[in-house]
């Protein structure tokens, strides 16, 4: 019995496939990505013009009220103070709520991205009988005679 587990191991292991593939650098190279970037940039460019108007706003008012401070009357300086306090705080809360909406957006649009490419490396791995397909990018060490599926998944993606 030992002996038929001993013979059948070195087998057993020689029928098994191993391939890499570099998943940054793959996903990096999708045409989708790119797509994804130019929208979340004009994204970003929304709420970054919408910052510097509410910025550009507080930043008049606090101008305003520095240059009369002195010759208003005490219960107008504390409404200022306030109006300029309350803005500053809407400015916070809108630079919180930007960051997580571009966060989300981004997510939203790069999840059927990264489905696509798994997909894809998988029926690399179904056709040409891979055991496993490991991520090279997280590899310590990688045997030059490990197959690299790189082309196979791009040519399964139809990237060039």
């Amino acid at each position: 019995m030992i002996f038929t587990v001993l013979v059948a191991l070195p087998m057993i292991a020689a029928a098994q496939t191993f391939g890499h593939v570099n998943t940054s650098e793959l996903f990096q190279q999708m045409p989708e990505v790119a797509q994804v970037k130019a929208k979340m940039d004009t994204i970003q460019s929304q709420y970054e013009d919408q910052l510097a108007s509410m910025q550009e706003e507080i930043q008049k008012k606090a101008q305003d009220y520095q240059a009369n401070a002195a010759t208003l009357p005490d219960a107008v300086k504390q409404i200022r103070e306030q109006e300029l306090q309350e803005m500053q705080q809407r400015i916070q809360m809108f630079y919180q709520t930007a960051e997580q909406d571009i966060q989300k957006k981004q997510q939203e649009l790069l999840a059927p991205i990264h489905e696509k490419m798994s997909k894809a490396i998988k029926a690399v791995g179904e056709k040409s009988h891979f055991t496993y397909i490991f991520d090279s990018a997280a590899m310590v060490y990688i045997d030059p005679t490990a197959t690299d599926v790189m082309p196979a998944v791009k040519k399964e993606l139809g990237i060039k």
